[in-house]
């Protein structure tokens, strides 16, 4: 017998018998203490921690795979649309080698009509340089008008054509990769049927 438990007739230090609601009391403590859990409570706890475990594993994965993604897609990004600015900036070079051989005589002779094919070499070579660089120039004319690719500057009346179709082009447009670099400047049909 311990010696913190009392017998149920045990009695008081005066001579009078404890109640004995206090001493089963005492014994309900001491087998508190020295009760395991339930085997099965156990393994059911240990199962859903392993559960929850198993969730946290499986969501970091799959964020680490969404981020090695993210930063593949950045870098391909930066390697296509990188020098955009810079190429941006070297349309309106592209534009005035154009406007040269444009405004130059058409019935030119000796040195100046060799001066005006250099310029056309030049212009040729730019562009397949842009070219290599993903900068394409785009073609709108006797297209259908799009808003994302042009910008339209005046309406030509033709009934002969469908309306919003691109008769004229002022300015060429160029894309680089799938985005538009520069729109088109044009000027789109109007009072022929529908499209």
């Amino acid at each position: 017998m311990n010696s913190t438990e009392k017998p149920e007739n045990a009695q008081n230090g005066d001579g009078s018998a404890a109640p004995e609601h206090v001493s089963s009391l005492a014994d309900a403590a001491a087998q508190s203490t020295t009760a395991e859990p339930e085997p099965f409570t156990e393994l059911e706890n240990l199962y859903a921690e392993n559960a929850a475990l198993k969730d946290r594993v499986l969501r970091a994965m799959a964020e680490v795979e969404n981020v090695r993604r993210r930063a593949e897609k950045e870098v391909a990004d930066a390697r296509a649309y990188g020098a955009s600015n810079f190429a941006r900036d070297m349309l309106t070079f592209a534009d005035n080698l154009g406007r040269a051989i444009e405004s130059a005589p058409k019935d030119a002779e000796g040195a100046l009509k060799t001066m005006i094919e250099g310029v056309g070499v030049i212009a040729a070579d730019f562009q397949s340089r842009l070219a290599r660089h993903g900068v394409k120039k785009m073609e709108p004319q006797g297209q259908k008008f799009d808003p994302n690719q042009h910008e339209a500057l005046f309406e030509i009346p033709d009934e002969s054509v469908p309306t919003g179709t691109v008769l004229q082009v002022m300015e060429a447009g160029y894309t680089i990769g799938e985005r538009v670099l520069r729109p088109a400047k044009v000027g789109v049909s109007r009072g022929g049927p529908k499209a």
